[in-house]
């Protein structure tokens, strides 16, 4: 059985597909990412709404996983550690602008404001149980009363950096030192793997999965779902105002 080496404890929107691609490349792969819960809903999400009822199954949750990042999993980095205490910490940052920047056109924008991503997932949500349930747990673990970004969930750009800056400063405060490793990934791979104890790959660190990639991945996966909702409909024999369709 494999157990957790890496524990990814950043924030979402801090380059964490780099991350999951950098640490697999290095030998701590498969590394769990939020990519496994949604593309798995219907098989991971149970396992995930005992965890954040306080029930949490870690090895039947991460398998063969010898890394983790990126939420759902970073959310719960402190019980991790406990349960893994032989795994070192990573914790993935980025300038408090640019994460508010990237946030607020991806991740917040599921949830908040006025955009058509807002809106289609809100959609989905009433025709998708499966992503009704996925934006209730996100909603649970991020942004309600308790919730690792609880507070910031209004248009306030400085409440959303603050929120960051609560969240970096608990890691910090809650990981011993010699288990972890505060990283931007503009650093490269020197002091990822310095902290690894491997050695340095040859070619650049990977950057992957930007703004426009998520947005086509979150707007298109509503869509798809919200067409063929309305495909499989009951169509009607009449047109308006009773006229022959």
């Amino acid at each position: 059985m494999y157990l957790l080496q890496v524990i990814g404890a950043g924030l979402m929107r801090t380059a964490t597909t780099t991350q999951m691609v950098a640490l697999e490349q290095l030998g701590f792969g498969p590394c769990y990412h939020m990519r496994d819960l949604l593309g798995d809903l219907e098989g991971q999400l149970p396992g995930w709404e005992r965890a954040a009822a306080g029930d949490p199954d870690w090895d039947a949750i991460f398998g063969e996983a010898a890394s983790t990042v990126d939420w759902p999993a970073s959310r719960y980095y402190r019980e991790l550690m406990e349960h893994y205490p032989d795994a070192l910490v990573l914790l993935s940052v980025r300038p408090a602008a640019d994460w508010v920047r990237s946030m607020k056109a991806t991740v917040w924008a599921i949830f908040h404001g006025d955009s058509p991503m807002h809106h289609l997932n809100s959609a989905r949500a009433n025709v998708d149980d499966l992503w009704r349930r996925y934006l209730a747990l996100m909603r649970r673990m991020t942004w309600e009363p308790g919730g690792a970004l609880a507070g910031a969930d209004n248009e306030s750009d400085a409440a959303l950096a603050a929120a960051m800056e609560r969240w970096n400063d608990a890691v910090v405060r809650t990981v011993p030192a010699e288990r972890l490793l505060v990283w931007d990934p503009s650093e490269g791979w020197e002091p990822l793997c310095a902290f690894l104890g491997v050695g340095v790959p040859d070619e650049p660190l990977p950057r992957l999965n930007d703004s426009a990639a998520f947005t086509e991945g979150i707007v298109g996966g509503a869509l798809e779902v919200l067409n063929e909702w309305w495909a499989t409909r009951e169509r009607p024999t009449e047109g308006l105002h009773g006229a022959a369709a």
